[in-house]
């Protein structure tokens, strides 16, 4: 037994304590697979305009590039379930938001390994931790820590939990005993890759960010026809192909309330400030508050609803081409007399090339519908 056995056990005995679901010790050897994984997407594309661990693919993957001191990584899951609760049918106007955003679900588990590594700091060792961050591709400790293994939905997957988990770490100098790898995976299970509304799974369990909806509400510029026409009600991020996978289904019907449902109007009325105080915890391009406007007003577009034409109408005279785009595309699902006029007077006197073709084809399809 290695001399940090005791150690490592009163660890583990803590991240239960402190309301982990998962824990577990890896090396903090490189991580090529991932490695090699991150730098074929970055080269086909399929990774689109991602940053954060693909900032430096290198740095995410090896953690001795910022931690030249490490020794282990600790690793620890939490469940935002059944805390997040879940949407619930559709409202007239109103947007989903995907249950990991519906609060800081982070927060719980920051605590929880800040503990950890308190502890540790107490002993006399080095610890700092890694939780949402670009310098360590969390799901590539966990499945190392035996924690998670990697489903085909590219989520971090665990028994009852499923692909409900939030990860993290703490990078320590102390070598502990590494824990072994999760003897599962999905198996001949595919429910994640036809449940994807964008066919961004491949039968590979490989994912193409540029065709996924949760990357576009996180991008800045025009979301994609294409993405737009399969955006449903959703205002941030997508559950579905987690909602469609088997080991995570019973925990996910204990997720009961009404949460992850927002006011799609009231959020083209507030202000800026308020917009981004309230979603803090979002990632949001440059934290510019336009992103959320044009998420709602795709929303919008799919409600089918009267009532929101003359409030998106009003953002055909946004100052940001990007909100004029959107508002005529949700105009021209929509449609209506009142749609088809707005259009027409916007198209009129559009100075912009691109949103002035989106205005044309949406007001084509306003008269047809």
């Amino acid at each position: 037994m290695s001399d940090q056995a005791p150690l490592g056990e009163a660890l583990s005995r803590l991240a239960v304590d402190q309301g982990l679901v998962g824990y577990g010790v890896s090396s903090i050897e490189p991580f090529l697979g991932v490695r090699s994984e991150m730098a074929r997407r970055v080269e086909d594309g399929t990774a689109g305009r991602q940053r954060f661990t693909y900032t430096d693919v290198e740095v995410a993957t090896e953690p001795e590039r910022s931690f030249p001191w490490a020794r282990s990584l600790i690793v620890g899951s939490a469940t935002y379930l059944p805390a997040a609760g879940s949407p619930g049918p559709a409202r007239p106007n109103s947007g989903r938001i995907a249950r990991f955003a519906t609060g800081d679900h982070y927060a719980p588990l920051r605590s929880a390994l800040e503990a950890i590594a308190d502890h540790l700091r107490s002993a006399g060792y080095r610890a700092e931790v890694l939780s949402d961050d670009n310098r360590l591709v969390d799901r590539a400790s966990a499945v190392r820590a035996g924690v998670a293994w990697w489903g085909k939905s590219t989520m971090a997957l665990a028994p009852k939990y499923g692909p409900w988990l939030l990860l993290g770490s703490v990078v320590t100098d102390v070598a502990l005993p590494e824990s072994a790898p999760m003897a599962r995976d999905c198996g001949t299970c595919v429910a994640c890759i036809p449940a994807c509304p964008t066919g961004a799974l491949n039968d590979e369990g490989r994912l193409d960010a540029t065709k996924c909806i949760s990357y576009w509400a996180q991008t800045p510029g025009l979301i994609p026809l294409e993405i737009r026409e399969q955006w449903g009600d959703r205002f941030y991020g997508c559950d579905d192909c987690l909602d469609a996978c088997p080991p995570g289904q019973r925990w996910v019907s204990q997720a009961g309330g009404d949460g992850g449902r927002i006011d799609l109007l009231e959020v083209l009325a507030a202000p800026d400030e308020d917009l981004l105080d309230r979603h803090s915890h979002f990632y949001i391009p440059r934290r510019d508050a336009r992103f959320l406007r044009r998420n709602a007003l795709v929303a919008l577009g799919h409600s089918g609803d009267a009532a929101a034409v003359p409030v998106v109408a009003g953002y055909l005279e946004s100052s940001y081409a990007v909100l004029r785009s959107h508002a005529a595309w949700a105009l021209g699902r929509l449609g209506g007399s009142i749609a088809v006029d707005a259009l027409a007077r916007a198209e009129a006197s559009e100075a912009d090339p691109e949103v002035q073709s989106e205005l044309a084809v949406a007001r084509q399809r306003a008269e047809a519908g």
